[in-house]
């Protein structure tokens, strides 16, 4: 009994985990960026040229990135959230950034 019990709870975690993991990841061209703003070590807001904002909350602190900036290398046009690499200039930290996330506008300067 105990056991089918762990299998159904396990069951119903799985399920509601899933949908989470099966979205895609968003990627941003990166001619449509029109800037960046580095809100702490661990976000940075993507600002479009078409008015969208997108956050990413890196995976680790980067630290020094918002007084440095970074720069990112891409073989193609877009930048893919979970996946892209950035690095911070000065102290040359790499950091993973997360997942883009839509942001609702007028939130954030």
């Amino acid at each position: 009994m105990k056991k089918t019990a762990a299998r159904i709870v396990l069951l119903a975690l799985s399920a509601s985990v899933a949908p989470a993991l099966a979205e895609p990841a968003i990627c941003l061209q990166s001619r449509d960026i029109d800037r960046t703003t580095v809100v702490n070590p661990t976000t940075i807001l993507f600002r479009m040229k078409d008015g969208k904002v997108y956050r990413s909350t890196l995976r680790t602190p980067c630290l020094g990135l918002r007084f440095n900036g970074f720069v990112y290398v891409t073989r193609i046009d877009e930048i893919c959230g979970g996946s892209q690499s950035i690095r911070v200039l000065n102290t040359d930290q790499v950091c993973l950034l997360g997942r883009f996330t839509p942001e609702k506008i007028g939130n954030h300067t």
